[in-house]
């Protein structure tokens, strides 16, 4: 039987739900239709295919071997119409042409200055939307489309996406008995000291367990969180412990720090800009990255 070559995008879109929900009548009510509705426009589908999608059965409802091989190719095509819409809208509507950022908290202020300056410099200038949030909704936004780039620090495996390290920062301990003058703290030293930690979403504690975790030492905590990195510094003057935190943290260049070295090296937090690169703003994303590890070095 000869294809039509037009598909009705509707029937698509219900084939669908239904494969997503397993259920002819979830997939209407998901869809906002009634069940009629829903399986004539399938059954029109599979008429235009030439063969059927869906095994219904008292088990429930699962794809045929034919349904199997044309499914993805359903999903796929429906991903790339809506992004045609998705992008449309965002050149389209007033303050469209936007890159949408998302920030973890430990992401310096300098970093982000850099960051608006060369979205300025990009082929077609954009305005640059922040979002400050924790790395597990960071994430979960750029993988729902919600953000299209997102700098966090490079301590998680985003395997399926773009990874661009844009800067590194220099990790400083604060100690309740830190001098102003105070030389460099080995990190075989530091072992030794009582560290206070923040709640580990903005990924500091996350480096801060795998680098002690890398150099097979153990990591000695006090039994609280601080909920900002002010209160890791007024912890650590009331004699709970000690900080680690990279030095555009510290809230003023006078509190008394050690760098922190590893056999005479500095240590550094690295920062990565991660994006999709199946995304319509790809090539500036790319660009953007690429300028802003080019400012580093």
């Amino acid at each position: 039987m000869a294809m039509p070559d037009r598909l009705n995008l509707e029937g698509l879109r219900y084939a669908r739900a239904v494969a997503e929900t397993k259920s002819f009548s979830a997939a209407a009510r998901a869809y906002g239709v009634t069940q009629p509705a829903l399986s004539n426009g399938i059954a029109k589908l599979e008429e235009r295919l030439g063969d059927k999608l869906f095994d219904r059965s008292p088990r429930g409802v699962t794809r045929t071997a034919f349904g199997a091989r044309i499914l993805p190719l359903v999903e796929r095509a429906l991903d790339a119409l809506d992004a045609v819409a998705s992008e449309a809208r965002r050149l389209t509507e007033p303050g469209g042409q936007k890159i949408r950022m998302g920030l973890s908290p430990l992401i310096g202020s300098q970093l982000v200055a850099r960051t608006f300056s060369m979205v300025q410099d990009l082929p077609a200038p954009r305005d640059l939307v922040l979002r400050e949030a924790n790395m597990q909704e960071l994430r979960a936004c750029l993988l729902a489309g919600r953000l299209d780039i997102i700098l966090i620090p490079a301590v998680t495996a985003m395997p399926r996406f773009e990874h661009r390290v844009v800067d590194v920062e220099p990790i400083v301990v604060v100690s309740p008995d830190t001098a102003a003058d105070a030389a460099p703290l080995e990190l075989k030293e530091a072992g030794k000291e009582c560290f206070i930690l923040v709640p580990d979403a903005c990924g500091l504690t996350t480096f801060t367990t795998q680098l002690f975790r890398a150099n097979e030492m153990p990591l000695r905590t006090y039994p609280g969180e601080a909920a900002s990195y002010q209160v890791l510094e007024d912890w650590t003057k009331l004699g709970l412990g000690s900080a680690m935190v990279p030095r555009s943290k510290l809230t003023s260049p006078d509190v008394p720090h050690r760098p922190l070295l590893n056999d005479g090296r500095e240590v550094q937090i690295s920062f990565e800009a991660v994006w999709n690169a199946d995304s319509p703003l790809a090539p500036d994303l790319l660009h953007l990255a690429d300028s802003l590890a080019a400012a580093r070095r």
